[in-house]
């Protein structure tokens, strides 16, 4: 149960962290705000013409009673705008990462060159093309298993009760896990850690992946908070990476991030 709470609290020595670090915390916005413009947008044509592309989708009612028709391709709109309302926020952080690759590979940098023993970082020595191809590669991978557990959990909120209640709790944990999983993979990618690996050292902490990520899986239901919180976000990744890792932290550097 302890690492439930150092999890939680790498997400404010995260923030601590980057309000010490104006420059930083502004550098580490942009991409969450290109990522924001480009979701409001393609949400925004959702809406206006989500209910044509049901219509246009399901010719078999055009010779149904208007009342069945209607009360069918009502119910399959507000499934669509659902589901992409969930992959939208299942999909945000790692649009954000792909997009934000440089700036965040830059931050968690600084970050572990901070706080560092020797004032030292690792450093890829992949180009920047090829970086961007693992990137993507294992973000799909890890949607891919995140849209999986999303089907199931779906499929288990149609039992009575148990539906509304216990399901909706699992799914933030099951979001928090795979958020994780995406934001610490910016300071295990570089350090050269591959997916499969990095699937491991969550797993074997799970607690404190949880206290870390089911919080955020909350809080970035609401994607421009999500924005604002990125680049505490990441610097916070950063840290717990090198918990997972079991690499030391300068002991100057964790009195200033427990507020001392």
């Amino acid at each position: 149960m302890r690492d439930l709470g150092v999890g939680f609290g790498y997400l404010f020595k995260g923030q601590r962290w980057v309000a010490r670090h104006g420059r930083q915390y502004g550098f580490g916005l942009i991409p969450g705000l290109i990522t924001l413009v480009l979701y409001i947008g393609m949400l925004a044509a959702l809406f206006v013409w989500g209910s044509a592309f049901v219509t246009w989708a399901t010719p078999f009612a055009d010779d149904w009673s208007d009342t069945w028709a209607s009360l069918v391709r009502g119910a399959l709109t507000v499934l669509l705008y659902a589901a992409s309302l969930l992959a939208a926020v299942l999909t945000f952080t790692a649009m954000t990462l792909l997009i934000g690759q440089p700036f965040y590979e830059a931050l968690s940098e600084r970050v572990d060159r901070d706080v560092s023993p020797d004032g030292t970082a690792a450093v890829s020595d992949l180009p920047l093309l090829r970086e961007l191809w693992i990137s993507g590669r294992d973000s799909l991978r890890v949607v891919v298993r995140a849209a999986m557990w999303g089907l199931l959990l779906f499929a288990l909120g149609f039992i009575p009760v148990v539906g509304q209640t216990v399901v909706p709790v699992i799914g933030f944990f099951v979001t928090g896990f795979f958020l994780t999983e995406e934001l610490t993979a910016v300071a295990l990618q570089r350090r050269g850690v591959e997916l499969r690996k990095r699937l491991e050292l969550l797993r074997s902490r799970k607690m404190l992946v949880w206290g870390f990520g089911t919080p955020l899986a909350v809080t970035f239901l609401v994607p421009f908070v999500a924005v604002l919180l990125m680049p505490g976000v990441v610097a916070g990744a950063t840290l717990m990476a090198r918990d997972l890792l079991g690499e030391e932290t300068r002991d100057g550097a964790a009195a200033e991030l427990a507020g001392a």
